[in-house]
């Protein structure tokens, strides 16, 4: 069993395309659902958050479940294979590993070293837990996942260049707002979920007086308010509900959207009425952050907006980190996959060296029993003598090869010592297919092309 990883990200494709395959919460289960109904696929994962959408899937045939996933997601997002798999890429075994490891540690963000990707990750194998999607492949490569990023956060100062995609949003938006000649003062937040909660943190750290949290549950909206008004007590926060929202955009510097709706929550003629009843001659910064878009892309085409999205984001030189944290937030991640996968090498093993010892005990069970055929004049003490001295027999002879084979299992191409014991013990081959490891030729696969009838 190896995992395939089918992901799209902000690297690979453009907003449009992110925001069609993104997958809420609420459409998770159902997803990982669909996945594990493919024969191919045993365990599955979707990691899915404003710059990316990521599957990860354990499976026991490459090309049968990569179908599945295609025609999972394609479904899901109406999407043909060709229009994803233009900006896809695939892993397989190994790759998929070191990817999500390098996901985690926050080398693969828009903002190079933002941790809120390590919460996404625990959140989406929480889910898969939850579901009992997770089995041990999952759980052991999730696992090891969270802490790689916790050790790359606290080994480096990566998370120097930025906390999130927030900070350098609003970064931004202070450029702007400084150019027209005023500051900071006023905020809104869209949406009271996790980003929403990082956003208001961050605006209040700014120095804004007023701020309101606009959410469809007014409970949840001012719930948030509260908390961060007790944080933070030179701000006025107030949680109001979606009808509240264009008197609430006409009356701020900056209005941050972090909404998990699907389709755009804000309108540009919601946006022109605002912009008609603002007092303010400064113009209204929007930072959409939501993925699908929470503003209709053509609001920032009016005179007296500006629009800040994840698109306008990308190549922004303060989400890169400083080169000597880059290198070794890689080291750790390079360092943390070799003992990954010498972890995953000698469990392998672990069922030949079993099958072995079972092998051996069958034999001394058998000569045992021909003894006492050919001697019954035996006590029960001397048979139980001699019984156990074969058996001690037996393990000292057993224990170097097993303790020697599972040193070598997670060396590379340690699967050959395990292949070697089968052979020379002439063991079941129930026990040799439990332990093959993937084709070696199909680890290798490139990202693969979709062939002309536009099915993988």
């Amino acid at each position: 069993m190896s995992v395939l990883l089918f992901g799209v990200s902000h690297r690979s494709a453009p907003v449009g395309v992110l925001e069609r395959l993104a997958v809420a919460e609420h459409d998770r289960p159902k997803i990982v659902d669909r996945l594990l109904a493919a024969s191919a696929i045993s365990e599955a994962m979707v990691v899915s958050t404003c710059n990316r959408i990521e599957i990860y899937a354990v499976v026991d045939a490459f090309h049968p479940a990569l179908e599945a996933v295609g025609d999972v997601l394609g479904e899901h997002s109406g999407l043909t294979i060709n229009e994803m798999t233009a900006h896809a890429y695939v892993r397989y075994s190994e790759a998929a590993a070191e990817h999500l490891f390098t996901v985690a540690a926050g080398l693969d963000s828009l903002v190079v070293g933002e941790q809120q990707i390590l919460g996404q990750i625990r959140g989406a194998y929480a889910s898969a837990d939850a579901h009992r999607t997770a089995g041990r492949v999952l759980h052991e490569l999730a696992q090891q996942a969270l802490r790689v990023g916790k050790r790359v956060h606290s080994e480096t100062g990566i998370d120097r260049a930025g906390a999130s995609v927030v900070s350098v949003a609003l970064h931004r938006a202070r450029g702007v707002l400084a150019a027209a000649g005023t500051d900071l003062r006023r905020g809104v937040v869209l949406g009271a979920g996790a980003m929403g909660g990082l956003s208001a943190v961050h605006l209040a750290r700014e120095g804004i007086t007023e701020l309101t949290i606009v959410n469809r549950s007014v409970e949840k909206a001012q719930r948030l308010a509260d908390n961060v008004a007790a944080n933070h007590p030179g701000v006025t926060a107030v949680g109001v509900g979606l009808s509240d929202l264009p008197a609430a955009m006409a009356g701020t510097d900056v209005m941050m959207t972090c909404s998990g709706s699907v389709g755009s929550v804000v309108s540009v003629a919601e946006v022109h009425h605002a912009l008609a009843a603002r007092t303010a001659t400064t113009p209204l910064v929007i930072c959409d952050l939501g993925l699908p878009r929470n503003v209709d892309p053509a609001a920032g085409r009016l005179p007296g907006v500006e629009l800040i999205d994840i698109e306008g984001l990308r190549g922004d030189e303060e989400t890169q980190a400083a080169e000597g944290d880059l290198l070794g937030a890689r080291a750790i991640v390079a360092a943390e996959l070799a003992d990954y996968l010498a972890a995953q090498r000698r469990a392998e093993v672990t069922p030949t060296v079993t099958a072995l010892r079972q092998r051996a005990n069958e034999v001394v069970e058998a000569e045992i029993m021909r003894l006492e055929s050919r001697l019954p004049s035996l006590s029960d003490a001397e048979r139980d003598e001699v019984a156990h001295s074969v058996r001690r027999v037996v393990d000292k002879l057993l224990h170097a090869p097993t303790v020697r084979v599972k040193q070598l299992a997670a060396t590379a191409n340690g699967d050959q010592y395990a292949e070697a014991l089968r052979e020379l013990f002439e063991l079941r081959p129930g026990a040799a297919e439990s332990v093959s490891v993937p084709d070696a030729e199909a680890s290798r696969l490139p990202d693969p092309a979709p062939p002309q009838d536009g099915r993988q």
